[in-house]
């Protein structure tokens, strides 16, 4: 006979203690920007990927390419700005 039982797991997939953190939260917001840029470079790529690209699709590509790396930049300077402690020469 097969006794017939609840999946724990299923049933509290979604508890409150596996929610993320505040910190994670705004880790999460901190990196927003890159995130965006890199699906702005993703949807130009996307675009191209079945044709051969044209020269306003090559630029879209540039663009959103630098967009990506400006943004990385910024996260890294905001996050090294506030790691160093008393203002370093």
């Amino acid at each position: 006979m097969n006794h017939i039982v609840t999946v724990q797991d299923a049933v509290t997939a979604f508890a409150d203690f596996m929610e993320p953190t505040d910190a994670e939260l705004d880790a999460i917001e901190q990196e927003m920007p890159v995130i965006l840029a890199d699906v702005e470079l993703l949807d130009a790529h996307i675009a191209t990927i079945d044709r051969t690209p044209t020269e306003l699709d090559e630029r879209r590509i540039r663009r959103a390419r630098r967009r990506a790396l400006a943004a990385r930049v910024a996260l890294v300077n905001r996050a090294a700005g506030t790691s160093l402690a008393g203002g370093a020469a």
